[in-house]
């Protein structure tokens, strides 16, 4: 503009309108001068607890300078309260500045606060307590100022008031009232005393809202006592009636901390209602009066000495468990050390005929051409022989007692067959690996013949145990190895992403992350809640004890086969432990896993909790399904699929589930499709296909049976057992569809639960029905199960929190310790469902050994 005026108006007109332009300024920087030259600043003496009236504009400012003794053995807060009371003042607010030693607090009036949706709040009242600093002297006087300034060229009237804080030191075990807001924050100092390394802080009230926060800080200027810097540093918890931090004298160096306490501009965070949207983005939305009534206590926590009591007292539970399988045991040895002395020895043999403990006396005389043989005989076969196949054989026990001659062929018989068997024998005992199911039942008469054999009225364990044993064998050992497998690549990222979890809150401070029982939460190391750590311990020790105990009866077993002993190849339900093995690892990964899960308990790690309940309730219906289905049981392969798609819907039903309509058909609808399709396949024998031409069977069946002739089902046990399982499960179907239950995970285990206790409440109607017994063991292991449960539903149904819910509403379900002021309610659920599991474990073990002496042809199937 410069040059083209030059080129236009010449050297003349250019000069002028540069002096023009400095004139101009050096009048604007005279006016300003000015202007600050008349701006006053006035300095104040004040005191504490003075009210100060006075107006602020633009061209004046206040500074208020006070003084205070500061004692090292003695700590006082110094609160600042203003008001202002001028009406627009929104729009040029009041800065206020306090100039302390070591720190500068500053904040305006009206204090703007935002909530979501950028929502802004105006508090025209606000109250701030201003952090003590250190002092290494025994006394020393302090000195700080108040600026008071504002630019706007109105007067703005407010009123100052500074006073003392005299309860602002808590003491221990002494409770504190106050009220906050959120203009109006609080904190208080607490110092560690003697002998308390660790502390709990509780804050209550009887207001669920305002929701509210609960810091914990250490001993530093700035304090972080507003709604949008109370997360910067510490510890702290939102709350709506209570709030509970445990604290530890190692992670604060000065041996003493402030606990701050918050109140919230909105209550979204503690599951309240979410106001109304602001019409405008800079619209002030008046957020009336939240002011909250709260108490706060500092007690002692618990002491090194009780941490050895808890871990003891859960090692002592557990151990003693190993103590009486022992003791069991070795009564169970005495007795059948009893019986084959007396099964040696009847009393109603001579002498002569028993003979010497060496060797079975045999006459030549008497047993013909088996004398030789006898005569070469050790005893230990003999007794063998004795205990196994004279008590359980096809010739009873007294008959055998009064004919000594036929006693001798029938000891003599078998040992020649095994004798034998031991030489052709070695051809059938190759590996296992080189068998297969498929070479046993691949034959088109095999298939005739199942389909003959399966689809009789009245079916018998014969019938359906016909597969080689050791085909079968290894295929139930599958469950095992694979378990085992799916254990270990479930359990290591598990493990990696709870400590990171842990991490983060230890790091953060927000123990909003996790949903604790912060009322009985005690810490160790890095690990925020031991107690519900350590109560896990029992799945892990128990489990172990199960797989000891199926151990040994699958050695006692398989040396009773290894000595073709009849009473184990033929009678009894067919014993396959590789089923047993799955259930005991599957109670050690749940133990590992809720370990894991309660690291820090929330929304998204529940699943680590609730998988492998789902494993053990599925492997409790096979084993059941197997003891009398050996042959038609479900593979490993398709019942570990079947499992992972139940888990795969829990992950959707938590994350997808909430209120979602469209979810709730889906899994409604597939869960009828699925007890329908399972209840053909166990209604048939398996003996059915699902093709092309279903419906047009289904068709049949139907006007052959119902409308042709009026005949009832072929299979009547079979159809009462399907027809209450239906039943049980469309009403959950209806249920869940109607209810629509936020807790998926639970909803989908109760589902696994309730088809459990059907299925075993029918084997033991059908097993009485049948003419069978249960043996003292199995009776004692079911009642003393039975009421296991019944306490552990009791203390599981406590809800000590709930991750449905906010972890404020969470909170205020959380109780106090109840055993040895270390475990809480639902630790004592943990202690009791493990040992529940374990008995129902060995009910699952013990229930049929009333049936080992009974051939298989005569042991029904139902």
């Amino acid at each position: 503009m410069v040059l083209r005026s030059c080129c236009k108006f010449g050297p003349v007109s250019v000069l002028f309108r540069l002096g023009y332009v400095a004139l101009l300024l050096l009048c604007v920087t005279h006016l300003r001068c000015a202007r600050a030259e008349t701006k006053t600043v006035v300095q104040k003496d004040a005191e504490f607890d003075v009210t100060y009236n006075d107006t602020v504009t633009s061209d004046n400012q206040t500074i208020y300078a006070f003084n205070h003794t500061v004692s090292r053995n003695k700590t006082e807060g110094v609160r600042v309260t203003v008001d202002v009371l001028s009406e627009g003042a929104e729009s040029s607010p009041i800065l206020f500045v306090v100039r302390q030693k070591q720190a500068v607090l500053s904040f305006q009036v009206p204090l703007i606060l935002r909530g979501l949706y950028q929502r802004k709040y105006p508090y025209a009242h606000v109250g701030r307590t201003l952090c003590q600093p250190p002092t290494r002297t025994l006394s020393e006087t302090q000195y700080f100022f108040v600026d008071v300034s504002t630019l706007s060229s109105l007067g703005t009237h407010y009123q100052l008031r500074i006073s003392r804080v005299e309860s602002f030191t808590l003491h221990t075990d002494k409770k504190f009232s106050f009220t906050a807001s959120p203009s109006q924050p609080q904190y208080f100092k607490y110092v560690f005393p003697d002998g308390v390394d660790t502390a709990i802080v509780k804050v209550n009230s009887e207001m669920t809202f305002p929701c509210s926060v609960m810091s914990i800080q250490d001993i530093q200027c700035p304090v972080y006592d507003l709604d949008n810097n109370v997360a910067f540093i510490g510890m702290y918890q939102t709350m709506t009636k209570t709030a509970a931090i445990t604290v530890q004298r190692k992670d604060f160096p000065s041996n003493s901390f402030y606990v701050v306490v918050v109140v919230k501009t909105e209550d979204e965070a503690c599951g309240g209602p979410l106001r109304f949207y602001p019409l405008r983005p800079d619209e002030l939305i008046d957020a009336g009066n939240r002011s909250k009534t709260l108490d706060v206590v500092v007690s002692p926590a618990i002491s090194s000495d009780v941490y050895v009591m808890g871990m003891l007292f859960c090692l002592g539970i557990f151990l003693s468990f190993y103590l009486l399988t022992f003791l069991v045991a070795c009564v169970e040895n005495k007795r059948m050390h009893r019986r084959r002395e007396g099964l040696l020895n009847p009393a109603d043999m001579s002498p002569a005929e028993t003979g010497k403990p060496g060797v079975t006396p045999v006459s030549p005389y008497e047993y013909g051409s088996f004398a030789d043989n006898a005569s070469t005989l050790s005893s230990e076969a003999i007794t063998d022989s004795i205990a196994s196949d004279a008590n359980y054989g096809y010739m009873g026990q007294e008959t055998l007692k009064r004919r000594p001659f036929l006693t001798a062929i029938h000891h003599v018989a078998i040992c020649i067959e095994r004798s034998l068997e031991s030489v052709t024998g070695r051809s059938r005992q190759e590996s296992l690996s080189s068998i297969e199911e498929d070479d046993y039942d691949t034959l088109a008469d095999i298939d005739s013949d199942k389909n003959i054999v399966r689809t009789k009225k009245y079916l018998c364990v014969s019938d359906l145990a016909r597969k080689d044993k050791r085909v079968l064998s290894k295929k139930y050992q599958i469950y095992f190895w694979n378990i085992a497998t799916i254990g270990v690549f479930y359990a290591l990222p598990v493990i990696q992403l709870v400590i990171t979890y842990q991490t983060v809150v230890n790091v953060t401070g927000n123990q909003d992350i996790c949903y604790y029982n912060f009322l009985c939460a005690h810490p160790l190391g890095n690990l925020s809640a031991f107690n519900n750590i350590l109560s896990n311990l029992g799945y892990v020790m128990l489990g172990l004890l199960f797989l000891l105990i199926v151990l040994q009866r699958d050695i006692i077993h398989s040396r009773a086969l290894d000595r073709h002993d009849l009473n184990a190849l033929e009678c009894g339900i067919p014993k396959h432990f590789g089923l047993f093995y799955a259930m005991g690892t599957a109670l050690m990964m749940e133990g590992l896993l809720s370990a894991c899960y309660h690291v820090c308990p929330n929304y998204t790690n529940f699943q680590f909790d609730t998988s492998f309940m789902y494993m053990i309730a599925g492997l409790c219906v096979l084993k059941l399904y197997q003891k009398r289905h050996p042959d038609i049981n479900a593979s490993a392969y398709t019942a570990y699929a079947c499992l992972a798609a139940v888990i795969f819907f829990s992950v959707l039903g938590v994350v997808f589930g909430k209120g979602n309509m469209v979810f709730w058909i889906i899994f409604s609808v597939l869960h009828i499709l699925a007890t329908m399709l399972l209840s053909t396949q166990l209604y048939y024998m398996g003996r059915w296909r699902l093709d092309s031409g279903i419906l047009r069977r289904i068709v049949y069946v139907i006007y052959t049976d119902c409308i042709r002739q009026c005949s009832g089902p072929m299979y009547i046990d079979r159809m009462v057992l399907l027809v209450m399982g239906n039943i049980v499960n469309w009403s959950l179907a209806a249920y869940g569809l109607l209810k629509t239950p936020n807790d998926f995970a639970s909803y989908l285990l109760a589902i696994a639960i309730c088809n459990l206790l059907l299925y075993f409440a029918f084997y033991i109607i059908m097993k009485l029905r049948s003419g069978e017994r249960i043996q003292c063991m199995a009776m004692v292991c079911i009642l003393f199960t039975a009421v296991v449960w019944g306490f552990a539903l009791f203390f599981f149904f406590q809800g000590l929190s709930t991750w449905q819910k906010t972890p404020a509403e969470s909170r205020e379900h959380n109780r106090d310790c109840i055993v040895l002021s270390f475990f809480d309610d639902h630790d004592i659920w943990h202690f009791l469902s493990s040992i529940a599991m374990f008995g129902s474990f060995l009910v699952l073990l013990t229930m049929d050994d009333d049936l080992d002496d009974v051939q298989r042809d005569k042991i029904f199937v139902f």
